[in-house]
């Protein structure tokens, strides 16, 4: 009874197999799928990167660094 859809998935498998090997031709993710962007963009030379001050890194957080504490208020609950 389960001989067939055993047997399907193996045919299956070797399939999937066989195309990510490349059998069928070269995967979707193998080349620029967007040749042509760079040459699109408009004004490429106008970006400019500058490095992050202290004042506009203070709220970020730190990587390995505490979590920061959150700022709220608490009270008792009333019984």
């Amino acid at each position: 009874m389960l001989r067939w859809p055993i047997a399907i998935l193996i045919v299956l498998n070797v399939l999937a197999f066989v195309a990510l090997r490349g059998a069928f031709g070269p995967a979707l993710t193998a080349g620029a799928r967007q040749p042509d962007l760079l040459n699109r963009q408009i004004h490429p030379d106008w970006l400019k990167v500058r490095p992050v001050s202290a004042a506009d890194a203070a709220d970020q957080a730190v990587v390995g660094g505490p979590a920061p504490q959150a700022r709220i208020s608490t009270s008792e609950l009333p019984q």
